[in-house]
Formats: C-alpha cells, structure tokens, sequence
C-alpha cells in the first residue's frame, strides 16, 4: 500500500524529479517536471490512471526523451479518510502548492452532513481562482447540428458569486439578525422563512480572472471574447463584473482588441485584421446563442454561476461530461480536473470514458505548463479514435451497431495512436 503524507511536515517530493518555480510572474519549467496527483474516489483510479499513461506517451513521442513526468501521488477523498483521518489532508495540500503543476480525480463530496465541497475547498485554498472549461468537437455523436462551428473556452470565475458560501438558514440566529438589520437600516423587510446568501463581486478578482481569458484568447489566436452577465437585473454585482472586464480588456490589451460597437460604428460592419473582437451578451441570451449561432463565440468569460450553467449545456451539446475537461488556474498553480463527478456505481468495472480527465491533464500541459505539442498529439488520439470507433460505452451507445470498449483498452488505443502519429505534419495543420 503507497504510504502518503498527511501532514504537511511529512511532505517530500519525488528526488528524481524537480519542482516548476514561479519567478516574476512567469512559471519556470523544468524537463524533469514533478506532478502531483491524486486518484479520489469512484472511477477515479482508473481514469487518473488512464490520463498519466496517455500523458506520458504524449510527452515522450513529443520530446524523445528529453522532457517527462515525475509522477507524485498524495491521497483525498475516501482513501485519505482511511489512511488519515481527513478527506483532504493538510500533506495533499501542502503537496499541490508545491508542486503547482497538478491533477486530481473527482471527488465525492456528502450531502448534507456539514461537509463544505472538497472541489470548493481545493480551490479557495490554493486560490485557484479561473476555472477553465474548453469544449470542442473531436467527431463523437452530438446533438448540435453544426458541431464543426464548436470551439469555446468558457472561463469561469472560480472564488466569488454565490460559490463563495456566504449564506444562513432560515432560522438560524444568523439569518435573523441580518433580517433585522435589513429591516432596521434599509427598510428591507423578508418573511422569517427567508434564507439569506450573499453574493460578493469584486473589482479586482474580476479583473485578475479576466486577465487570465484574454491571455488565453491571445495565445490560442481567438477572434471572440465575450463577457456573459445578468448585469440587466444585478446591476451593482454582475453589471459591475460587465464594466470591470471592459475596463480590464481596454486599458491592458488595447492593441489586440476591438469592441463590438467599434466594429459597426467606425468600421463599418468589418473586423480589423487581426484583432479580436469583445463583446457582451445577458445571460439568458448567451444560453441561446451558443446554440443558434455558435462560430460566433471563442472564450466566454463569466462570473462564477452563470459559467457553471452554461459550461454544463455547452458539454451537452458535443456528447456530455464524459468528454469534459476542466482546468482551475491560479497565479503559478493550476489543478485539472474533469468536469463530472465520481460515479461511483461504474467504480471497477472498467467501462468509464476516461477522456475529460486525459484532455484535463492535456490542457494542463499545454496551456499552464507550456508543452503544447502535448495537445497536437492527444487531440489527434481522440479524433482517430473516434473516426474509428474505438470509444467506450457512453460513445458507442450513440453511435449505434458498434461494440465498446473497455477504459484500459481505450487507453491503449490513444497510446497507439500517439505513438505513431506524425508530429511534423500535425504542426503543420
């Protein structure tokens, strides 16, 4: 059995490997890089397992060798309540900020009992404050008729919004006295069965998070950025998150952008060449159009709710959670981690599509890390395996008259691919 560290002095990285270091606002990257990871709970082990054997061919089939991944496994979920008494111990924490290069499996997080999110939890704490959420099309069976229009990066903001937890039932003493304050001070009167949350905005989290999409959009070459809002109703918290990110985007990458208005106003209708266009869309519109005109889109960048909403019907529309990854980036750290949760009735049975947690990892390499010939080579996996029909039971099912395959066989599958896939002309696409 791996002995893991629970408490953060019993923490020791791997001696064959070394740590990325962040250095004047930039990620210092070694060839030997450290990863640390954990399996959690459900079919965590197998898709965890799964996403470090395509990750490492990747690597190796880019860089011959001279680049690679020194795996580090430290324990959450149910394993580390077993083996330290913590579903997330102070040793795994300790571990990710050192590391800031991570992955994790999903987590199982109980119902009610006091328990805050273990997801939640990860993120304030290492302060992962974008979480970001690519969805695009690699050929598996969708419900959208145009799939091939689909390339979005929904970033959503990770540590505010009503994801921040600030909230009393409704007969809590908490809850009263903040109805009588409203009553007293505002002339604010609620019913004593209301529940009270609050749901906190600010400028300068804002901003950071939109930083992060615009450095996103500039690198991947995007030619959309668009602020989705409720800022029509809640004026003072997401129409505050509407104007900051304007402010944000006109005053630090004014040479790359043009706002939508400026585009029909002093250009006639016709994008500047080479400039990407920033836009807003209310929320319940936005949920709309990504449906009825989705090449209009590229990053989508929100605040924290309205992104878990629209992330979630986004994945819907290119065949589900299965293929959704998830990346929670903070200043020199990131998480990835796959959309869904821990399905803990497919847990050892080896039929579980692995993919989002392999294209988590992927994105983590190629966009925080910097490795992006990693993507070149995973994507072209997925793609080649699905034109073929090589997918696991969630795929085959939709696909009709074929017989799925099982997550390691998947798994060896990518692996085939990768391994014998031309870089050269990849890069060349």
């Amino acid at each position: 059995m791996v002995s893991h560290p629970c408490t953060a002095d019993e923490v020791k990285p791997p001696s064959e490997g070394r740590l990325a270091k962040f250095e004047n606002g930039k990620l210092i990257v070694p060839d030997n890089l450290i990863v640390a990871y954990f399996k959690g709970d459900g079919i965590g082990p197998e898709i965890v397992e799964s996403a470090k054997r395509v990750l490492d061919a990747a690597v190796d089939k880019a860089y011959g060798g001279s680049r690679r991944i020194v795996w580090w496994e430290v324990t959450a979920g149910e394993e580390a309540q077993k083996e330290c008494n913590s579903l997330l111990p102070d040793g795994t924490l300790q571990a990710f900020k050192m590391a800031r290069v991570n992955l994790k499996g999903p987590l199982t997080t109980p119902v009610g009992g006091g328990f805050r999110s273990l997801n939640v939890t990860l993120r304030m704490v290492l302060d992962l404050y974008s979480n970001v959420r690519p969805v695009k099309w690699y050929g598996q069976p969708t419900p959208h008729c145009h799939p091939e229009k689909i390339d979005w990066v929904i970033f959503r903001e990770n540590t505010e919004d009503v994801y921040a937890g600030i909230e009393w039932q409704f007969d809590s003493a908490e809850a009263q006295k903040l109805r009588d304050f409203l009553k007293k001070e505002l002339g604010i009167e609620l019913t004593p069965d209301t529940g009270i949350g609050i749901k906190p905005i600010s400028k300068w989290r804002t901003q950071r998070h939109v930083r992060r999409a615009m450095e996103w959009a500039i690198r991947n070459g995007y030619k959309h950025v668009t602020i989705m809002h409720k800022g029509n109703i809640m004026k003072y918290t997401e129409g505050a998150f509407r104007q900051w990110a304007y402010d944000l985007i006109l005053s630090e990458f004014r040479d790359y952008v043009v706002t939508e208005d400026e585009v029909n106003t002093k250009y006639g209708g016709k994008t500047p060449e080479g400039k990407i266009i920033v836009n807003d869309r209310i929320a319940d519109n936005m949920m709309q159009q990504i449906i009825t005109r989705p090449g209009d889109y590229n990053v989508i960048v929100t605040p924290n709710l309205n992104g878990d909403y629209i992330s979630d019907e986004a994945n819907a529309l290119v065949g589900g959670i299965g293929m959704a990854a998830g990346l929670d980036m903070g200043d020199g750290v990131a998480v990835a981690e796959p959309v869904h949760g821990s399905a803990p009735k497919y847990a050892g049975k080896n039929v579980i599509n692995p993919t989002a947690e392999i294209l988590s990892g992927m994105y983590l390499l190629s966009d925080f890390v910097g490795w992006s010939e990693v993507r070149l080579l995973v994507e072209y996996a997925v793609r080649q395996a699905i034109a073929h029909k090589q997918v696991t039971y969630d795929l085959a099912r939709e696909m009709g008259g074929i017989t799925p395959i099982s997550t390691t066989e998947y798994t060896d599958v990518l692996v085939g691919y990768i391994r014998h896939a031309d870089l050269k002309a990849l890069k060349g696409q």
